[in-house]
């Protein structure tokens, strides 16, 4: 069964550190188990933390543009294609680690037939991993247009700037329809501590819980500190625990 963790926020706030720490502590929890990135921000940055770079994303396929490595097999249905195309752009980054990348998505009122053959592809794709965790783009309604699959967790990557309780109720309430009944938390990020009470009193009076908080280390990001602090709140999440 694949446990599903989606990371949203806005740009800037430190989503695909996230999704990239996440991946290495999953990697090292579950060392037999599956890993899918699903890169559904249209920074498209989350790659570059693996050191790589791809112009493959599900767009390309959806419009036509995406220039395949093999020719194109014959006597296949468009729904047979299109699962086939999306193997064509999926990377292994590293061991037991895929990554998937998005970019532009169309709008669920789209009518056209490959609206929904890329969402049951995609469906499909996301089922044979182990774990699937999605850098989302600001909230969940925009995953929701790309593929219709359920969030176990969702996190919000929040720092300390002044309107950021107001910028988490207004995630939430764009993504609660979406995120699994109170499997919805908040990660404060780059927060020294004297802010953090204030914080999580804020955030609890708009009813969201506080998983933990990443320190404040600097113009350098510290990526080892970052996946141990996520090791820390691991037990708050809704996910396997091993």
């Amino acid at each position: 069964m694949t446990s599903t963790i989606a990371v949203t926020g806005k740009s800037g706030s430190g989503k695909s550190t996230a999704v990239y720490c996440l991946a290495n502590l999953l990697k090292e929890k579950f060392k037999d188990k599956s890993i899918l990135l699903v890169d559904n921000d249209l920074t498209g940055e989350l790659a570059g933390f693996f050191g790589i770079t791809t112009d493959k994303t599900i767009y390309g396929i959806r419009s036509g543009k995406h220039e395949y490595n093999t020719g194109i097999p014959s006597k296949m249905t468009k729904q047979e294609y299109i699962e086939w195309a999306l193997e064509d752009i999926l990377i292994e980054v590293d061991s037991n680690i895929d990554i998937i990348v998005s970019w532009l998505v169309a709008s669920k009122d789209c009518r056209c037939p490959i609206t929904k053959q890329m969402n049951d592809a995609l469906v499909k794709l996301v089922e044979r991993y182990d774990f699937v965790v999605f850098d989302c783009e600001y909230d969940l309604s925009y995953l929701h247009q790309l593929v219709d699959f359920p969030i176990d967790t969702t996190l919000l990557i929040l720092n300390s700037e002044t309107n950021s309780v107001e910028l988490a109720h207004r995630l939430f309430e764009s993504s609660k329809k979406y995120a699994s009944q109170g499997q919805f938390g908040v990660i404060l990020n780059k927060i020294k501590n004297e802010t953090t009470n204030k914080l999580q009193e804020a955030l609890s009076s708009i009813g969201l819980t506080l998983l933990g908080v990443i320190p404040d280390f600097g113009e350098n990001i510290d990526k080892e500190s970052f996946k141990n602090a996520l090791s820390a709140m691991y037990t708050r999440l809704n996910l396997p625990q091993g």
